[in-house]
């Protein structure tokens, strides 16, 4: 349904795009015609992804920088470097941290380190970005972040990922007043359940049922596919969507409408011991 060259000319910079979702999405940007930035902490992995893109998409153009988005003068510096060869048409925040825990028991470094991956880095990037395009008069810009249900619910355990995601989707609704009448748009996706490995042992292990007991959650009876996501995130982006601003779309199989909420799939969590918990924390 999507023509080849949906994207053709635009230029997109997902942070976090060296794996999970922003790989999975920075993918189909370049299936679409489009330039890729990817930027992330770890230089091998963005290396190693870029070199995957290369070898699997004829033609494709990949640039990579390391970057901590936790660091203001940091995500500037980034951003000059990619200016030098062309200005960016649409920033994807996807760069993310997640904790399971019981919130009284998070020291400050612990929400602090959630708090300014989430919050702050999609903000110093928004802005970063939104700056240089206003400055110079760019239009039919587009900022698209990467949300979860607890920020429009909230949800137990996982607190200062909802708080950030919570900011990170005021922003997008506030700058889409704000930033509309330049030319610049902000639209968001909230994903239900789209497993990646890693994130998803840490946050879905056994002790809590695991994929068997999750899918029962699931109006669709099935976790979500990285291809559906990227689609998605292609639509939204693309100039057939522009008139979408200011809107968060869900995309979860129904799981928060049978769920009643983000907190529902950790609500039996209410009741663990404290094994349990020692249990998590030490995960690796």
């Amino acid at each position: 349904m999507f023509q080849p060259d949906l994207l053709k000319g635009k230029r997109i910079l997902v942070t976090g795009g060296g794996t999970g979702l922003g790989q999975s999405m920075g993918r189909r940007f370049l299936e679409l015609g489009a330039e890729l930035v990817i930027c992330g902490r770890r230089t091998e992995v963005l290396d190693t992804t870029a070199a995957e893109f290369r070898k699997d998409i004829p033609g494709a153009v990949v640039e990579t920088h390391g970057v901590d988005v936790r660091v203001a003068d940091a995500v500037e510096a980034m951003m000059d470097r990619i200016w030098q060869t062309r200005p960016l048409d649409i920033l994807v925040n996807n760069a993310a941290g997640q904790i399971l825990a019981q919130t009284h028991k998070l020291s400050t470094r612990a929400i602090d380190s959630v708090l300014n991956i989430v919050l702050h880095g999609s903000a110093y990037c928004t802005v970063a970005a939104g700056r240089r395009w206003i400055d110079a008069g760019l239009r039919d810009r587009v900022v698209m972040s990467i949300l979860t249900v607890s920020s429009l619910m909230g949800a137990p355990f996982t607190v200062p990922s909802a708080m950030a995601k919570a900011g990170v989707l005021a922003m997008t609704k506030s700058l889409a007043v704000e930033w509309g009448p330049k030319g610049i748009r902000t639209c968001a996706i909230v994903p239900g359940p789209f497993p990646t490995p890693g994130a998803w042992e840490r946050l879905m292990p056994a002790a809590r049922g695991g994929n068997e007991q999750l899918v029962k959650t699931i109006p669709l009876r099935r976790v979500g596919e990285h291809s559906e996501l990227a689609n998605l995130a292609a639509f939204l982006v693309s100039d057939g969507a522009a008139y979408i601003n200011g809107d968060a779309v869900v995309i979860d199989g129904g799981k928060m409408l049978q769920s009643g909420g983000g907190g529902a799939s950790t609500n039996a969590m209410l009741d663990w011991s404290d094994e349990q918990w020692a249990a998590i924390r030490t995960r690796k």
